[in-house]
């Protein structure tokens, strides 16, 4: 298996690639593979737990062609064929009334093409202390400390954790993975037959606890809807918390904010514990204000908003009265502003202020010290100041 390098530091750019595979998970999940040229192959390097978004165009309401960009977790650990080609498989989950995760489950084939964003995303292992040739586990002798690892996931939540267990087990035979996965019912298990393969390859070292809301299971701590309680019986009964060197959370907002208030009662430090969310709990706002329109009059009270992209600056106008975000008004002159989801979840839109102040409205995306660094989520950043600067380069 050829080597497959860490990603180096590059800004989200969009792809077009072809689907070579449509596999059906669940009767509402797929597994989609994109083929990657060897002449992409640098652009689509990842690390197990990042994501790409995908873009196309769909018919709005009145039949007129719409740009939808939404985000999903790449569910496959790395890897490089003898050719020099790769590729990414992401799984899409329909989403009641989910317009893009529809149309994909029903209609998404072989052949077709999409534009596929560079992987993004910081929910990874911090265990490592080189974070290369992940898929080459005999070339990491000495680079990864071995380590107990947990991880709590619901629903299409598995997508990123099932490749950072399946590259943690490779990576040290004396790594061990604990996961407890939240479904309604055996039906909606996503990548059944991939975890009960790793239980078998991995006995001893990888432990996997199936919790059904909406079925019996023979214990009774794995039965119902994971709520305070149960997830109290979970901690002190089957997962070895004292003994957890990472957790991995990823699933909706409250059963992610849940565990982490939990952990953090039993002592668990925060920089243990990584997670991601599929949700903010905020539908009212699902895609922030991408695409809002807004109208500068020069008579108006305005900010100044700078910014700098591919080494070119742009600038642009805010009146005060808008509270428009700054990717929103950045938009307005220059259409290939990084983003994806918008909501203050994925990053993709991250840039530094380097000039003037900002206030953020949600955050689910920058860890703390990158916010001491001067980072921001662009969709959520409000100017405070007469003029900001922010650079999407550095």
């Amino acid at each position: 298996m050829a080597v497959v390098r860490k990603p180096a530091n590059r800004r989200a750019s969009f792809h077009a690639l072809n689907v070579k595979e449509v596999r059906r998970l669940t009767a509402d999940a797929i597994e989609v593979a994109f083929d990657v040229p060897p002449q992409l192959s640098g652009q689509f390097d990842y690390l197990p737990g990042q994501y790409v978004a995908l873009r196309t165009e769909l018919p709005d309401g009145s039949g007129a062609p719409k740009e939808l960009r939404r985000s999903y977790s790449i569910c496959a650990e790395p890897r490089t064929f003898a050719d020099g080609s790769s590729e990414i498989r992401v799984a899409i989950k329909k989403d009641l009334g989910g317009v893009f995760s529809t149309w994909a489950n029903s209609e998404l084939a072989v052949g077709d093409s999409l534009d596929v964003m560079s992987p993004m995303g910081a929910f990874t292992s911090k265990h490592h202390n080189v974070l290369t040739d992940l898929n080459r586990p005999e070339e990491l002798a000495g680079s990864l400390a071995a380590g107990s690892f947990v991880a709590i996931a619901a629903g299409s939540g598995i997508t990123p954790v099932i490749a950072i267990a399946r590259t943690l087990l490779a990576a040290d035979p004396r790594n061990r993975f604990d996961l407890v996965y939240a479904n309604k019912a055996a039906m909606d298990v996503m990548f059944l037959e991939e975890l009960a393969d790793l239980k078998d390859r991995y006995p001893a070292r990888f432990a996997l606890h199936h919790v059904l809301s909406r079925e019996q299971r023979i214990a009774p701590v794995l039965s119902g809807r994971i709520d305070a309680e149960k997830l109290q019986s979970i901690l002190g009964s089957v997962l070895p918390v004292d003994q957890v060197d990472e957790w991995f959370l990823c699933g909706p907002f409250e059963l992610v904010q849940l565990c982490r208030d939990t952990l953090a009662e039993r002592g668990v430090p925060a920089e243990k514990i990584r997670f991601e969310l599929f949700t903010t709990g905020r539908p009212e706002q699902p895609e922030g204000q991408i695409g809002r329109p807004v109208v500068v009059d020069d008579s108006d009270d305005s900010f100044d908003i700078t910014f700098t992209l591919d080494g070119l600056k742009g600038s642009v106008k805010s009146p005060t009265h808008a509270r428009e975000s700054i990717l929103n008004a950045a938009l307005r002159v220059r259409p290939d502003v990084p983003f994806a989801c918008a909501g203050g979840v994925c990053g993709t839109c991250r840039a530094k202020v380097v000039d003037g102040t900002v206030e953020m409205v949600e955050n689910y995306a920058l860890e703390p010290d990158e916010l001491a660094k001067g980072y921001v989520l662009t969709c959520q950043a409000h100017p405070t100041s007469e003029s900001v600067t922010v650079d999407y380069d550095v």
